[in-house]
Protein backbone atom coordinates (compact mmCIF):
# COMPACT_ATOMS: atom_id res chain seq x y z
CA UNK A 1 0.00 0.00 0.00
CA UNK A 2 1.37 3.38 -1.03
CA UNK A 3 0.87 6.48 1.11
CA UNK A 4 2.34 9.89 1.97
CA UNK A 5 3.39 10.43 5.57
CA UNK A 6 3.04 14.22 5.22
CA UNK A 7 0.43 14.72 2.46
CA UNK A 8 -0.13 18.37 3.39
CA UNK A 9 3.04 19.26 1.47
CA UNK A 10 1.38 18.09 -1.76
CA UNK A 11 -0.50 21.39 -1.78
CA UNK A 12 2.81 22.93 -2.83
CA UNK A 13 2.27 21.36 -6.27
CA UNK A 14 0.10 24.38 -6.98
CA UNK A 15 3.39 26.30 -7.01
CA UNK A 16 4.20 24.54 -10.30
CA UNK A 17 0.92 25.76 -11.79
CA UNK A 18 1.68 29.32 -10.65
CA UNK A 19 5.21 29.22 -12.08
CA UNK A 20 3.92 27.91 -15.42
CA UNK A 21 1.37 30.73 -15.55
CA UNK A 22 4.07 33.30 -14.77
CA UNK A 23 6.31 31.76 -17.43
CA UNK A 24 3.71 32.03 -20.21
CA UNK A 25 2.77 35.53 -19.12
CA UNK A 26 6.45 36.55 -19.36
CA UNK A 27 6.74 34.99 -22.81
CA UNK A 28 3.66 36.92 -23.92
CA UNK A 29 5.18 40.18 -22.66
CA UNK A 30 8.48 39.35 -24.33
CA UNK A 31 6.80 38.74 -27.70
CA UNK A 32 5.04 42.09 -27.47
CA UNK A 33 8.36 43.86 -26.81
CA UNK A 34 10.03 42.08 -29.74
CA UNK A 35 7.17 43.12 -32.00
CA UNK A 36 7.76 46.76 -31.02
CA UNK A 37 11.47 46.45 -31.90
CA UNK A 38 10.87 45.20 -35.41
CA UNK A 39 10.04 42.24 -37.61
CA UNK A 40 10.21 38.88 -35.78
CA UNK A 41 12.30 37.21 -38.49
CA UNK A 42 14.74 40.11 -38.47
CA UNK A 43 15.09 40.02 -34.69
CA UNK A 44 15.66 36.25 -34.88
CA UNK A 45 18.48 36.79 -37.40
CA UNK A 46 20.10 39.28 -35.01
CA UNK A 47 20.21 36.51 -32.35
CA UNK A 48 21.41 33.47 -34.34
CA UNK A 49 22.64 31.56 -31.26
CA UNK A 50 19.43 31.94 -29.25
CA UNK A 51 17.55 28.64 -28.83
CA UNK A 52 13.86 28.78 -27.96
CA UNK A 53 13.66 25.01 -27.64
CA UNK A 54 16.58 24.85 -25.20
CA UNK A 55 15.02 27.45 -22.92
CA UNK A 56 11.74 25.55 -23.07
CA UNK A 57 13.39 22.23 -22.18
CA UNK A 58 15.33 23.80 -19.30
CA UNK A 59 12.13 25.35 -17.91
CA UNK A 60 10.15 22.11 -17.96
CA UNK A 61 13.04 20.21 -16.42
CA UNK A 62 13.05 22.76 -13.60
CA UNK A 63 9.29 22.39 -13.12
CA UNK A 64 9.65 18.62 -13.02
CA UNK A 65 12.39 18.99 -10.40
CA UNK A 66 10.16 21.24 -8.27
CA UNK A 67 7.31 18.70 -8.48
CA UNK A 68 9.59 15.83 -7.48
CA UNK A 69 10.96 17.92 -4.59
CA UNK A 70 7.41 18.42 -3.31
CA UNK A 71 6.83 14.66 -3.48
CA UNK A 72 10.03 14.11 -1.48
CA UNK A 73 8.83 16.56 1.19
CA UNK A 74 5.54 14.62 1.43
CA UNK A 75 7.55 11.49 2.34
CA UNK A 76 6.24 8.73 0.05
CA UNK A 77 6.06 5.36 1.79
CA UNK A 78 5.21 1.81 0.79
CA UNK A 79 3.61 -0.71 3.14
CA UNK A 80 6.25 -3.36 3.76
CA UNK A 81 4.56 -5.62 6.31
CA UNK A 82 0.99 -6.88 6.32
CA UNK A 83 -0.56 -8.19 9.49
CA UNK A 84 -3.96 -9.61 10.29
CA UNK A 85 -5.23 -8.22 13.56
CA UNK A 86 -8.08 -9.83 15.46
CA UNK A 87 -10.08 -7.53 17.71
CA UNK A 88 -13.27 -7.75 19.71
CA UNK A 89 -15.88 -5.34 18.39
CA UNK A 90 -19.14 -4.88 16.49
CA UNK A 91 -20.05 -4.07 12.91
CA UNK A 92 -22.11 -0.93 12.31
CA UNK A 93 -23.47 0.51 9.07
CA UNK A 94 -24.77 4.07 9.08
CA UNK A 95 -27.68 4.80 6.73
CA UNK A 96 -27.77 8.57 6.29
CA UNK A 97 -30.74 10.30 4.72
CA UNK A 98 -29.49 12.98 2.30
CA UNK A 99 -32.80 14.03 0.79
CA UNK A 100 -33.49 17.75 0.47
CA UNK A 101 -35.65 17.72 3.60
CA UNK A 102 -32.48 17.05 5.63
CA UNK A 103 -31.43 20.65 4.87
CA UNK A 104 -34.13 21.94 7.22
CA UNK A 105 -32.70 23.94 10.11
CA UNK A 106 -35.01 23.02 12.98
CA UNK A 107 -31.92 21.27 14.38
CA UNK A 108 -28.80 23.45 14.33
CA UNK A 109 -26.96 23.96 12.09
CA UNK A 110 -29.18 21.71 9.92
CA UNK A 111 -30.55 18.20 10.10
CA UNK A 112 -27.85 16.90 7.76
CA UNK A 113 -24.94 18.70 9.45
CA UNK A 114 -26.15 17.61 12.88
CA UNK A 115 -26.29 14.03 11.60
CA UNK A 116 -22.71 14.27 10.34
CA UNK A 117 -21.55 15.57 13.71
CA UNK A 118 -23.32 12.72 15.47
CA UNK A 119 -21.72 10.09 13.21
CA UNK A 120 -18.28 11.67 13.61
CA UNK A 121 -18.61 11.57 17.40
CA UNK A 122 -19.74 7.95 17.13
CA UNK A 123 -16.63 7.07 15.12
CA UNK A 124 -14.45 8.79 17.72
CA UNK A 125 -15.85 6.41 20.34
CA UNK A 126 -15.09 3.31 18.25
CA UNK A 127 -11.94 1.33 19.00
CA UNK A 128 -12.14 -2.25 17.73
CA UNK A 129 -15.33 -1.88 15.71
CA UNK A 130 -16.03 -1.74 11.99
CA UNK A 131 -18.14 0.90 10.29
CA UNK A 132 -19.74 1.33 6.88
CA UNK A 133 -21.71 4.17 5.33
CA UNK A 134 -24.81 4.09 3.11
CA UNK A 135 -26.41 7.28 1.81
CA UNK A 136 -29.95 7.39 0.52
CA UNK A 137 -32.74 9.59 -0.81
CA UNK A 138 -34.93 8.28 -3.64
CA UNK A 139 -32.21 5.66 -4.15
CA UNK A 140 -29.42 4.26 -1.96
CA UNK A 141 -25.81 3.23 -2.44
CA UNK A 142 -22.77 2.30 -0.37
CA UNK A 143 -20.63 5.37 0.19
CA UNK A 144 -18.04 3.51 2.28
CA UNK A 145 -17.75 -0.31 2.48
CA UNK A 146 -17.49 -1.67 6.00
CA UNK A 147 -14.02 -0.99 7.39
CA UNK A 148 -11.98 -0.29 10.50
CA UNK A 149 -10.33 2.70 8.81
CA UNK A 150 -11.90 5.52 10.81
CA UNK A 151 -9.89 8.22 9.00
CA UNK A 152 -11.47 7.23 5.68
CA UNK A 153 -14.89 7.10 7.32
CA UNK A 154 -14.57 10.73 8.42
CA UNK A 155 -13.22 11.78 5.03
CA UNK A 156 -16.19 10.26 3.18
CA UNK A 157 -18.57 11.71 5.75
CA UNK A 158 -17.44 15.30 5.12
CA UNK A 159 -18.13 15.01 1.39
CA UNK A 160 -21.78 14.01 1.78
CA UNK A 161 -24.50 16.33 0.42
CA UNK A 162 -27.93 15.95 -1.26
CA UNK A 163 -26.17 16.41 -4.63
CA UNK A 164 -24.77 12.86 -4.39
CA UNK A 165 -28.14 11.40 -5.39
CA UNK A 166 -30.14 12.96 -8.21
CA UNK A 167 -33.27 10.93 -7.46
CA UNK A 168 -35.03 12.82 -4.69
CA UNK A 169 -37.44 11.27 -2.21
CA UNK A 170 -36.87 9.01 0.80
CA UNK A 171 -36.66 5.27 0.17
CA UNK A 172 -35.92 3.83 3.62
CA UNK A 173 -36.62 0.25 2.52
CA UNK A 174 -33.95 0.47 -0.18
CA UNK A 175 -31.45 1.91 2.31
CA UNK A 176 -32.08 -0.91 4.82
CA UNK A 177 -31.76 -3.57 2.11
CA UNK A 178 -28.46 -2.16 0.83
CA UNK A 179 -27.09 -1.90 4.36
CA UNK A 180 -28.19 -5.42 5.38
CA UNK A 181 -26.30 -6.91 2.43
CA UNK A 182 -23.13 -4.91 3.16
CA UNK A 183 -22.02 -6.65 6.37
CA UNK A 184 -19.31 -9.30 6.47
CA UNK A 185 -20.27 -12.97 6.66
CA UNK A 186 -18.58 -13.33 10.03
CA UNK A 187 -20.66 -15.04 12.71
CA UNK A 188 -20.86 -14.20 16.41
CA UNK A 189 -20.41 -10.45 15.86
CA UNK A 190 -22.99 -7.87 16.93
CA UNK A 191 -24.33 -6.10 13.83
CA UNK A 192 -26.32 -2.90 13.79
CA UNK A 193 -27.86 -0.58 11.22
CA UNK A 194 -28.14 3.02 12.40
CA UNK A 195 -30.61 4.83 10.16
CA UNK A 196 -30.65 8.61 10.50
CA UNK A 197 -33.68 10.25 8.90
CA UNK A 198 -36.52 12.69 9.35
CA UNK A 199 -38.94 9.85 8.70
CA UNK A 200 -40.47 11.07 5.44
CA UNK A 201 -40.74 7.69 3.72
CA UNK A 202 -42.10 8.20 0.20
CA UNK A 203 -41.73 4.66 -1.13
CA UNK A 204 -43.00 2.30 1.61
CA UNK A 205 -41.77 -1.19 2.48
CA UNK A 206 -39.56 0.00 5.35
CA UNK A 207 -41.17 -2.26 7.98
CA UNK A 208 -40.66 -5.35 5.83
CA UNK A 209 -37.02 -4.43 5.19
CA UNK A 210 -36.41 -3.96 8.93
CA UNK A 211 -37.94 -7.37 9.65
CA UNK A 212 -35.69 -8.98 7.02
CA UNK A 213 -32.65 -7.38 8.68
CA UNK A 214 -33.76 -8.73 12.07
CA UNK A 215 -33.97 -12.26 10.61
CA UNK A 216 -30.30 -11.91 9.66
CA UNK A 217 -29.41 -11.00 13.26
CA UNK A 218 -29.07 -7.28 12.54
CA UNK A 219 -30.49 -4.72 14.96
CA UNK A 220 -32.01 -1.63 13.35
CA UNK A 221 -31.71 1.63 15.29
CA UNK A 222 -33.58 4.69 14.07
CA UNK A 223 -32.39 8.20 14.83
CA UNK A 224 -35.24 10.56 14.04
CA UNK A 225 -33.96 14.07 13.48
CA UNK A 226 -36.01 17.25 13.28
CA UNK A 227 -39.15 18.73 14.75
CA UNK A 228 -42.62 17.16 14.65
CA UNK A 229 -44.00 20.67 14.09
CA UNK A 230 -42.27 20.97 10.74
CA UNK A 231 -39.68 23.30 9.24
CA UNK A 232 -39.15 24.92 5.81
CA UNK A 233 -36.39 23.62 3.53
CA UNK A 234 -33.92 26.35 2.49
CA UNK A 235 -32.55 26.45 -1.06
CA UNK A 236 -30.31 29.51 -0.70
CA UNK A 237 -30.78 33.24 -1.08
CA UNK A 238 -33.38 33.30 1.66
CA UNK A 239 -35.74 31.16 -0.42
CA UNK A 240 -37.43 27.88 0.52
CA UNK A 241 -38.78 24.91 -1.39
CA UNK A 242 -42.38 25.49 -2.48
CA UNK A 243 -45.09 23.17 -3.78
CA UNK A 244 -46.89 23.51 -7.11
CA UNK A 245 -49.34 25.98 -5.55
CA UNK A 246 -46.49 28.24 -4.45
CA UNK A 247 -46.79 27.42 -0.75
CA UNK A 248 -43.69 26.83 1.36
CA UNK A 249 -43.18 23.10 2.00
CA UNK A 250 -42.95 22.20 5.71
CA UNK A 251 -40.94 19.07 6.50
CA UNK A 252 -41.91 17.38 9.79
CA UNK A 253 -40.40 14.42 11.63
CA UNK A 254 -42.60 11.32 11.44
CA UNK A 255 -41.87 9.80 14.86
CA UNK A 256 -44.58 7.15 14.69
CA UNK A 257 -43.11 5.60 11.58
CA UNK A 258 -39.58 5.76 13.04
CA UNK A 259 -40.75 3.91 16.17
CA UNK A 260 -42.49 1.25 14.06
CA UNK A 261 -39.34 0.62 11.97
CA UNK A 262 -37.13 0.38 15.08
CA UNK A 263 -39.60 -2.04 16.68
CA UNK A 264 -39.70 -4.19 13.54
CA UNK A 265 -35.90 -4.26 13.44
CA UNK A 266 -35.54 -5.20 17.13
CA UNK A 267 -33.82 -1.90 17.77
CA UNK A 268 -34.50 1.41 19.47
CA UNK A 269 -35.88 4.74 18.33
CA UNK A 270 -33.91 7.79 19.48
CA UNK A 271 -34.98 11.38 18.87
CA UNK A 272 -32.18 13.76 17.83
CA UNK A 273 -32.50 17.38 18.93
CA UNK A 274 -30.08 20.18 19.81
CA UNK A 275 -28.78 18.35 22.90
CA UNK A 276 -26.26 15.50 23.23
CA UNK A 277 -28.83 13.10 24.68
CA UNK A 278 -29.17 11.14 21.44
CA UNK A 279 -25.41 10.54 21.31
CA UNK A 280 -25.32 9.16 24.83
CA UNK A 281 -28.37 6.94 24.31
CA UNK A 282 -26.96 5.53 21.07
CA UNK A 283 -23.61 4.73 22.69
CA UNK A 284 -25.42 2.93 25.51
CA UNK A 285 -27.49 0.87 23.08
CA UNK A 286 -24.49 -0.14 20.98
CA UNK A 287 -22.56 -1.16 24.09
CA UNK A 288 -25.22 -3.81 24.75
CA UNK A 289 -24.54 -5.59 21.46
CA UNK A 290 -22.48 -8.76 21.46
CA UNK A 291 -18.87 -8.07 20.69
CA UNK A 292 -17.24 -10.71 18.53
CA UNK A 293 -13.78 -11.26 17.11
CA UNK A 294 -13.33 -9.20 13.94
CA UNK A 295 -10.35 -9.51 11.63
CA UNK A 296 -8.69 -6.55 9.94
CA UNK A 297 -5.87 -6.53 7.40
CA UNK A 298 -3.52 -3.63 8.08
CA UNK A 299 -0.06 -2.45 7.06
CA UNK A 300 1.91 -2.31 10.29
CA UNK A 301 5.22 -1.09 8.81
CA UNK A 302 6.01 1.40 6.06
CA UNK A 303 9.30 1.82 4.23
CA UNK A 304 10.46 5.25 3.06
CA UNK A 305 10.56 5.67 -0.72
CA UNK A 306 11.93 9.22 -0.96
CA UNK A 307 15.39 7.95 -1.93
CA UNK A 308 14.20 6.95 -5.41
CA UNK A 309 12.59 10.33 -5.94
CA UNK A 310 15.79 12.04 -4.78
CA UNK A 311 17.72 10.20 -7.49
CA UNK A 312 15.19 11.38 -10.10
CA UNK A 313 15.47 14.92 -8.72
CA UNK A 314 19.28 14.82 -8.97
CA UNK A 315 19.18 13.56 -12.57
CA UNK A 316 16.74 16.32 -13.57
CA UNK A 317 18.94 19.02 -12.05
CA UNK A 318 22.09 17.64 -13.70
CA UNK A 319 20.44 17.45 -17.13
CA UNK A 320 19.03 20.97 -16.72
CA UNK A 321 22.47 22.32 -15.81
CA UNK A 322 24.14 20.60 -18.77
CA UNK A 323 21.81 22.14 -21.34
CA UNK A 324 23.05 25.54 -22.51
CA UNK A 325 20.61 28.23 -23.59
CA UNK A 326 22.69 28.93 -26.72
CA UNK A 327 22.74 26.59 -29.69
CA UNK A 328 25.54 24.06 -29.57
CA UNK A 329 27.29 23.64 -32.92
CA UNK A 330 27.98 19.98 -32.07
CA UNK A 331 24.23 19.34 -32.30
CA UNK A 332 23.37 21.62 -35.17
CA UNK A 333 22.17 18.65 -37.21
CA UNK A 334 19.61 17.66 -34.63
CA UNK A 335 16.19 19.24 -35.18
CA UNK A 336 15.54 19.51 -31.43
CA UNK A 337 18.32 22.05 -30.89
CA UNK A 338 18.18 24.04 -34.16
CA UNK A 339 15.42 26.38 -33.03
Amino acid sequence: MFRFESPQYLWLLWLVVVLVAVRYYSLWRRQKKITRIGDKDLVRQLMPDASTMRRRVKFWLTMAAVAVLVVVLARPQMGSKISNEKRNGIETIICLDISNSMLAQDVAPSRLDKSKMLVENLVDNFTNDKIGLVVFAGDAFVQLPITSDYVSAKMFLHGISPALISTQGTDIARALSVAASSFTQQQGVGKAIILITDGEDHEGGALEAAKEARKKGINVFILGIGSTKGSPIPIGGGEYIRDNAGNIVMSALNEDMCRDIARAGSGTYIHVDNTNDAQEKLNDELSKLQKGETESVIYSEYAEQFQSFCIVLLVLLIVEACIMEKKNPLFKHFRLFKK
